[in-house]
């Protein structure tokens, strides 16, 4: 059996990309791009107007102490743990409308449609909506998805702050959202039974490949790290060249030093400098603080470890030549996670019954995935990006690789929730 009403399911997915429009509104800027920053009224307001739609389709829906949406479609069989499926909905600052949105729709249509035609399912099935993932207006990234998992801990917002010097604790009380007397850990969930995310390749190579969808293997490890060098702050005009603690000529010899050491290590090593900031910058000003960031990332941990530490002795090497100071401060260590085997040979399955042309290949970019997969069975679908685009307005997925994804999913969530695979205990 398979969860097929061929008419039904083309009104869900229309719907669902209809759902995947709506949203991007929320946050829409003038450039044609999206921003939606953790805590921010955009965000605010999306995560508000989702409770909405679930309550459309049927699903229980409600915040929990941090401010993930969760949409519950309850089954008969309280034994059985539940099967969460979603992504989230804060994005880089003016980024495209599909990156972690259409993962968030997709499932919510998908429990949607199955309500619709099947009723109630065995096992609990969840949709969620992740408060944050992408570290874009703090520097930590998977706020909402650690919280679920207890990676992460509410010891750490007052700590950290955004650019404009608001402090996480306070951007989640103005938020609405005042967590701190319910314990280090108010959103943990100890009942997930299995994990399933959908999301955009933010890649090229299924369509490259002219593959429909891609199965994920692994998720790379990731290590995100802030660098603040200091020199002295001189006149320009005054300052000799040979006396001078120029902090941004030394950060330019170490983003160099990056980007040379990240190509003699080779594929699949990714380095990269995202942001680079001159403090109180003047063009008649010797520049005395220089804050970057860096992004290293690699399949395997081992490796991706020894060159972070290979690369952080040389930026020390390169400060004290330059009479420098330099700090580094680790905002994020997530290790590669390999993703579930049975659950990725549904997704197969789900791709031969149906005809579509699959593939299996690893994540370059992280997802909230990775952090379920230490603690329950996950698992990855991915539909094709159109020239690999992504975190940009240019990012793009064409409708019919979204709907061949969508059904994918809900084949997938059907044999979990009401076939085969419905009383297998995760």
């Amino acid at each position: 059996m398979t969860p097929i009403s061929l008419d039904l399911l083309s009104q869900y997915a229309k719907q669902m990309l209809d759902v995947l429009e709506w949203l991007s509104s929320y946050g829409a800027d003038p450039e044609g791009g999206v921003t939606r920053l953790l805590y921010t009224e955009p965000w605010l307001l999306a995560q508000r107007a989702l409770v909405g739609k679930m309550q459309q389709l049927g699903l229980e829906a409600s915040f929990d102490a941090i401010g993930n949406v969760f949409g519950k479609l309850q089954g008969s069989n309280d034994s059985l743990k539940p099967i969460l499926t979603g992504s989230h909905i804060d994005t880089v600052k003016n980024g495209g409308k599909y990156d972690g949105a259409y993962g968030v729709v997709a499932s919510m249509m998908s429990l949607g449609y199955l309500k619709a035609v099947y009723g109630t399912p065995k096992r609990t099935l969840e949709a969620v909506s992740f408060c944050e993932e992408e570290g874009s207006r703090f520097p930590l990234a998977y706020w909402g998805s650690g919280h679920v998992t207890g990676v992460r801990s509410l010891a750490v917002a007052s700590g950290i702050a955004d650019p404009d010097g608001v402090t996480l604790l306070e951007a989640m009380r103005q938020a609405g959202f005042d967590a701190t007397s319910a314990g280090e850990h108010p959103a943990r969930r100890e009942d997930i039974g299995a994990y399933i995310e959908i999301h955009i390749e933010q890649g090229s190579v299924l369509a490259y490949k002219q593959k429909q969808i891609g199965v994920v293997t692994a998720i790379v490890g990731q290590i995100r790290l802030t660098v603040v060098v200091t020199g002295n702050s001189n006149h320009a005009g005054t300052t000799p060249m040979t006396m001078r603690k120029d902090a941004l000529a030394g950060a330019a010899e170490m983003v160099a030093l990056t980007e040379r050491m990240a190509l003699e290590a080779g594929e699949p090593l990714a380095a990269t400098v995202g942001r680079l900031e001159v403090k109180r910058g003047t063009s008649n000003v010797v520049p005395g603080e220089v804050e970057f960031t860096l992004d290293i990332r690699h399949t395997d941990e081992m490796k991706m470890d020894e060159f972070c530490a290979s690369l952080l002795t040389r930026l020390e090497e390169i400060a004290r030549r330059r009479e420098l100071t330099i700090e580094m401060v680790e905002n994020l260590h997530a290790s590669p996670v390999a993703m579930h085997g049975g659950i990725s040979e549904e997704i197969e399955a789900a791709c031969e019954t149906y005809g579509f042309r699959s593939m299996r290949l690893p994540s370059g970019a992280g997802h909230d995935a990775q952090l379920f997969g230490p603690i329950c069975p996950s698992a990855m679908i991915f539909v094709p990006s159109v020239a690999g685009i992504s975190h940009s307005p240019k990012e793009f997925t064409e409708a019919d690789d979204l709907v061949v994804g969508f059904q994918t999913l809900v084949h997938v969530l059907y044999q979990y929730g009401y076939g085969e695979k419905a009383d297998e205990i995760l």
